[in-house]
């Protein structure tokens, strides 16, 4: 007697999204949804279509307020499962993509100060090449600083004066390094606000620098045990443990940052030169040796652990669907095997340190570590000197004593 292959019945869809049913199934299969998965994609996909026939809707009317709409329908109804907009993601992708979806609604009632900081947000991240976490962090700022000087957005009658009277205002508030970050942020918001033509000139002088000290933590990284348990905790018997090994042994060994390590591309590793494409701060991009335990760890993923997606990064989620784990996912990676170790919890530069650290008790000098950390300045790197106590031991000098009076 034949049995079916699967057990999970095949949703019919009727109405304006029947068309779609094909490149949806084929978008879920890519993303690595497992049939039962899928089959809740399509039921969803399904119901709305029905929602939009019953309305005599087509695909170009489903605008915001239509699918907030459509959710507030699946809820009166006592659905208790994909009532967020969160669960229709997938699909609006694809109508994205296919560009069947109405033109972006601007959100209401944005006022002038939002639209400036909004193509303040795109020019750091199209011309500077700021990381997202960066950019927002400058915006944040510079609305402050709006909120003080233009509240209603109109740069025209804006003075250095205005401008110093700010810093000192941030300076008075908050630590020396928030202060001295506050005026990086000022000075590139001012130098976009020249090139906008926003300001009669560029005013960006008039941000001047904020003087003190900040007390710097020694660098620390993690024992040479700690950093075997960390390594030791991760089931290599299963795909996720594979991958958690791959992404830990990374950082420990090269001395990524976590945004480099969820940044690294299949077509990053060459293989037959044992080396590696970083893509770090600023897009700057470098070629660094790939060490053979860490190219063991890495393709031992890709070969037995990684799901098959067409996603280029290498690190992906376990789940569907099958994304880049991003900076915060190999955070948390580096955070569950510190739980798993029974270690206290520590962040994914301690990792980095840990490599940098290392390479000061071998002897290797300061502006070599400099390189292997993709440091643009030999003054990050200097920092790492504090480490040496024997040779800083040397260059101490003794204490004078003074002569003793009879």
């Amino acid at each position: 007697m034949h049995r079916p292959g699967t057990r999970v019945p095949r949703v019919r869809v009727s109405g304006p999204l029947a068309p779609f049913v094909t490149a949806f199934e084929s978008k879920l299969g890519d993303a690595g949804y497992t049939a039962l998965s899928a089959v809740n994609q399509m039921r969803l996909l399904a119901h709305l279509s029905r929602w939009l026939e019953a309305r005599g809707l087509a695909v170009n009317d489903l605008t915001d307020a239509r699918i907030q709409e459509f959710f507030e329908s699946r809820r009166m109804a006592g659905c208790t499962w994909l009532i967020t907009r969160q669960a229709l993601m997938p699909l609006l992708e694809l109508l994205t993509d296919l560009v069947v979806l109405p033109a972006s609604e601007p959100p209401p009632g944005q006022s002038p100060v939002d639209v400036l900081l909004t193509r303040f947000h795109r020019y750091l991240l199209d011309e500077r090449g700021l990381v997202v976490s960066t950019a927002e962090a400058y915006v944040f700022r510079a609305r402050r600083f709006l909120s003080r000087c233009a509240p209603a957005g109109y740069l025209g009658a804006l003075t250095a004066a205005d401008v110093t009277r700010a810093v000192l205002a941030e300076s008075t508030s908050v630590s020396v390094g928030s202060a001295q970050f506050f005026v990086a942020a000022l000075r590139s918001f001012l130098r976009f606000c020249s090139m906008e033509g926003l300001v009669v000139a560029d005013l960006s002088g008039a941000a001047l620098a904020v003087t003190g000290r900040r007390r710097s933590a020694l660098p620390k990284g993690i024992s040479s045990s700690d950093a075997k348990a960390l390594l030791s905790s991760c089931d290599r018997r299963a795909a996720v443990g594979r991958r958690d090994y791959a992404v830990i042994i990374v950082l420990l060994r090269l001395g990524l940052r976590a945004s480099e390590v969820a940044g690294l591309r299949l077509n990053d590793l060459d293989w037959r030169a044992a080396e590696v494409v970083v893509h770090g701060k600023g897009r700057h991009h470098s070629r660094l040796p790939l060490p053979a335990d860490v190219g063991e760890a890495i393709a031992e993923y890709l070969r037995r652990g990684r799901p098959k997606t067409i996603t280029r990064e290498v690190f992906v989620s376990a789940q569907a669907p099958l994304v880049a784990i991003g900076r915060g996912g190999v955070a948390s990676i580096v955070r569950r095997s510190c739980v798993r170790a029974g270690l206290a919890e520590v962040g994914t530069h301690r990792l980095r340190h840990t490599m940098a650290c290392e390479m000061v008790r071998m002897g290797v000098p300061l502006p070599e570590i400099g390189q292997v950390l993709r440091h643009r300045s030999l003054t990050s790197t200097a920092i790492y000197a504090r480490v040496d106590l024997d040779h800083l031991r040397q260059l101490a000098q003794p204490w004078p004593v003074g002569r003793t009076h009879e």
